[in-house]
């Protein structure tokens, strides 16, 4: 496990980060979690979104895989336990798909929020298997047509659950060329019944590395698209959107620990109320991990 002195060397840099964005974060809600986890081995990024700027939420990824992170964390005291069918969401898909490791997000202020889950990227599974889950959102099952009729079905890399929110993401890779084209995109966003894209949404859909939707128990319908998209210099993102000057402090200033520098995520959402993005940047990578492979390339 991590020392006392790894510890306060991610808390001193989440408190910089969040510092940024104006945002202090809470000692009491943060350093249970850092005395929870392997802190050496993990990737610890960090993300903020243009909807909101109240609080920062980092992630740490390349958790081990046959580990449910969520059950982890309620034996610990950082998520409560609940009876609806999202605490049991991780269990079936662990019982269900192959694993490669586990991610989870928690808010600087916060706290415990989502888990990540990767599958293999050369091994890319169903959706319909998913669909098939007791626990899962049935929302999923009942767009199923959507996923195949843009050759999405069959490209399912990650899924993420929000336990605070109760919602789920289904991510793709590999998606087919024409899920990237305007008038694909535009043709995406009328089947979801959400508003027309703007040019910026078009032109990043054009670059984008990953596509994911966002789920719900509570309603049949797919409440958000994001296309992701891999930025090779943080320092572009106030050229490619108009944003809060905190979130251009945090794009030019975060900082980091590897040899690369400004590599990030950049991604746009499209959702009933309209577009907004959102930023990750990478703090600590480990060898091996996902985050290295895409981020470093095929040889790291």
């Amino acid at each position: 496990m991590a020392t006392a002195d790894e510890r306060e060397r991610i808390y001193s840099a989440i408190e910089e980060t969040a510092g940024l964005l104006d945002i202090t974060p809470s000692r009491e809600t943060v350093w249970p979690i850092l005395n929870t986890y392997d802190l050496p081995s993990v990737v610890v990024a960090f993300r903020v979104t243009t909807k909101s700027t109240d609080d920062l939420d980092c992630r740490f990824t390349a958790l081990p895989g046959d580990v449910n992170p969520y059950t982890y964390a309620v034996s610990k005291g950082l998520a409560e336990a609940t009876d609806h069918p999202v605490g049991r969401l991780l269990d079936d898909v662990m019982e269900q798909f192959p694993i490669v490791t586990h991610g989870v997000d928690f808010g600087v202020i916060g706290g415990f929020k989502k888990t990540w889950t990767f599958l293999p990227l050369n091994n890319l599974q169903k959706l319909s298997h998913l669909a098939e889950i007791p626990s899962m959102a049935p929302s999923l099952a009942e767009n199923l047509d959507f996923y195949a009729r843009y050759g999405l079905d069959d490209k399912l890399s990650m899924i993420g659950i929000d336990y605070p929110s109760r919602t789920v993401n289904v991510y793709f890779v590999g998606a087919p060329d024409k899920c990237r084209e305007p008038e694909t995109v535009r043709a995406m966003l009328r089947d979801l019944g959400l508003p027309e894209p703007s040019e910026q949404l078009l032109r990043m859909a054009q670059q984008a590395i990953g596509i994911y939707t966002t789920l719900t128990w509570d309603s049949p319908k797919i409440q958000r698209i994001t296309f992701a998209t891999m930025v090779p210099d943080l320092k572009e993102l106030p050229q490619r959107t108009a944003v809060d000057p905190r979130i251009e402090k945090f794009a030019t200033n975060v900082g980091h620990t590897y040899d690369i520098a400004g590599k990030g995520l950049y991604n746009v959402a499209s959702y009933s109320g309209g577009e907004y993005f959102k930023l990750q940047t990478y703090y600590q990578l480990s060898p091996g991990s996902v985050e290295a492979k895409g981020l470093l390339g095929p040889d790291a």
